[in-house]
């Protein structure tokens, strides 16, 4: 069978959407090898992430066709790609990012889509842009509307999408998503070190991975190193947003420059080894579709705590910890807690990281989505 994917994020995203999207293809074309597996974008530019993925005799990258539609590429991928899909004899298309062409239910090819979260409905002021949340509201409705099944990345999505635009539930199948196997890696003491002398890291640090704008609440962080001993440091990697203005006003309005350390554009390879380092991660984010950094935390056996509010139980697994996030004493209890008793605390959140981890292995994540496949193609029988 010829499987297609809605590839752009693939080929253009280095975070969430597209690191998703390439784990995805990358898993179904390894767990089931004698399926074609077609990436449709339309543009291609160098991408590391993505090189071994289309190196895979299985893989190929697709272009609009006929060339024509490369002037208008983005009309291509909202509508046009459907005659391509149909003249390459596509079995089965899937947009792996909130997204689908539009009219693709009657167009005879089977489709399925992600939806990732809909934070843009209880959230709107979370977006500077409202034309852009009403694009999202109509973009995303429209799919799983006009999708043969959806695959909701948590619960809580799941939830969001029954709530919000009415589908049926049986329409829709969770499948969590896996991180990278460099997560599940065991670095030696002298590669640890090499990376904490790298970038200058503290001896004990607190870890915050993702993007630094209102929703993910990194102040919250912020505010609670404050209440921690002086030897406790903040080490937050992720690309700075307009928010960012605001944390660094308050740091330097508290003197605690010199605690806090960013990050930006850290080479892959390093992230895992930032987690391993940290005595603790957090992710205090007010809403989320799913977590992932709760489930790299796990993974690497790093103590985590997220905020209650949304799907981050579901990513962190039994041996997390969550606080209230307008609570930043809460969370520097918490913090304190877990420092102060590293040595007893650590082994136990490694074990049960390991056994939670394994729930999220790239074979079940591919086993779960063929799942859905099937479920869509008996539609067509």
């Amino acid at each position: 069978m010829i499987i297609g994917f809605d590839a752009k994020r693939a080929v253009r995203n280095n975070t969430g959407l597209g690191n998703y999207s390439r784990l995805v293809v990358d898993s179904l074309a390894r767990r089931f090898p004698d399926n074609s597996y077609r990436l449709y974008t339309p543009t291609v530019r160098e991408n590391d992430r993505l090189t071994p993925v289309v190196a895979l005799d299985n893989v190929e990258l697709c272009l609009p066709e006929p060339k024509r539609w490369r002037c208008i590429s983005s009309i291509w991928r909202s509508k046009g790609i459907i005659g391509q899909l149909k003249r390459e004899g596509v079995g089965l298309y899937h947009g792996l990012s909130n997204e689908l062409p539009f009219g693709i239910n009657n167009s005879g090819v089977p489709s399925v889509v992600t939806i990732h979260d809909l934070i843009f409905i209880p959230f709107p002021q979370f977006y500077s842009n409202r034309i852009d949340v009403a694009i999202y509201n109509y973009k995303f409705r429209r799919a799983c509307r006009e999708a043969s099944r959806i695959i909701a990345v948590s619960q809580c999505t799941k939830r969001d999408i029954v709530q919000y635009y009415g589908i049926d539930p049986d329409k829709i199948d969770v499948v969590y998503q896996g991180c990278h196997q460099n997560f599940a890696r065991q670095y030696s003491p002298a590669e640890l070190a090499e990376c904490a002398s790298q970038y200058a890291l503290p001896q004990k640090f607190v870890l915050y991975v993702g993007s630094i704008e209102v929703r993910k609440n990194l102040l919250l962080a912020v505010k609670a190193l404050e209440l921690l001993p002086s030897d406790i440091h903040l080490v937050a990697v992720g690309r700075p947003m307009p928010y960012f203005e605001q944390v660094k006003k308050y740091i330097d309005g508290h003197s605690l420059a010199h605690r806090v350390h960013f990050f930006h554009n850290m080479p892959f390879a390093d992230l895992p080894k930032m987690y391993h380092l940290a005595q603790v991660f957090v992710y205090p984010s007010r809403y989320e579709g799913f977590g992932i950094p709760m489930l790299e935390a796990a993974t690497c056996g790093t103590p985590a705590i997220g905020a209650t509010g949304s799907c981050l139980e579901e990513a962190g697994g039994p041996a997390a910890r969550f606080i209230d996030p307008d609570n930043h004493r809460a969370l520097a209890d918490e913090i304190a807690d877990i420092v102060g008793n590293q040595d007893a605390i650590r082994p136990a959140v490694a074990a049960a990281g390991a056994r939670f981890a394994r729930n999220f292995s790239h074979n079940s994540m591919a086993d779960n989505i063929f799942a859905t496949y099937e479920k869509v193609l008996a539609q067509y029988r």
